[in-house]
């Protein structure tokens, strides 16, 4: 099976993101068309960037660079769960994004945004991103906003995922669908052009 990653983008001590990331992980999970893991970008302590170029041209010199390459190199896919800092992705999501290159390369990105307008500017620059790194972003997401989200953040009610599913959960079947299909295609379009090149 096609196996995913939940990339939680926020590294901060006081972060929401591990109660999206739980759920989301719970979710797709629970379906028998891709195998999921949970990928903590905190656990990797990577550097800010400092290579002397991409990986696309040369090979990365900071361990921690590496082994992070190394990680999302064996996933067919992602599924980033962000917040919006100022109107764009957390620095720690752009820098971990910035350490590889070729590992992200035609395989499909699916992202789950929180904040009070569901992280949805944020969405969107992710969007741009994933572009120039050669992802496909999928069309479907999660947005967790407004209301919905005061339920469930610490600064608000608190309370579990749980009491918002019904709002969130159609969006992220639509947007697990997207990603499973996408995921299909890549990982048969990637396969042919190795084996071509064989």
């Amino acid at each position: 099976m096609p196996r995913i990653a939940v990339i939680i983008g926020s590294t901060r001590d006081t972060r929401f993101a591990d109660k999206p990331a739980k759920w989301i992980y719970e979710v797709a999970s629970a379906r028998d068309d891709m195998e999921v893991e949970i990928v903590d970008i905190r656990d990797f302590d990577l550097p800010f960037f400092n290579e002397a170029a991409s990986n696309l041209w040369m090979p990365s010199s900071d361990p921690n660079a590496v082994r992070w390459q190394q990680k999302i190199a064996k996933f067919d896919g992602y599924i980033f769960v962000t917040a919006e800092y100022n109107r764009s992705i957390p620095a720690s999501l752009k820098n971990a994004l910035d350490q590889a290159y070729v590992e992200w390369n035609h395989k499909p990105a699916a992202i789950v945004g929180y904040g009070g307008l569901g992280a949805g500017r944020a969405v969107e620059h992710l969007r741009t991103i994933a572009v120039e790194l050669q992802m496909v972003p999928v069309r479907s997401g999660v947005h967790i906003a407004g209301a919905e989200f005061l339920k469930v953040h610490p600064l608000g009610a608190n309370g579990e995922m749980s009491e918002i599913s019904e709002a969130i959960l159609p969006s992220a079947n639509a947007m697990l669908d997207d990603l499973a299909w996408w995921t299909k295609a890549t990982v048969a379009a990637r396969n042919a052009e190795t084996a071509q090149a064989a």
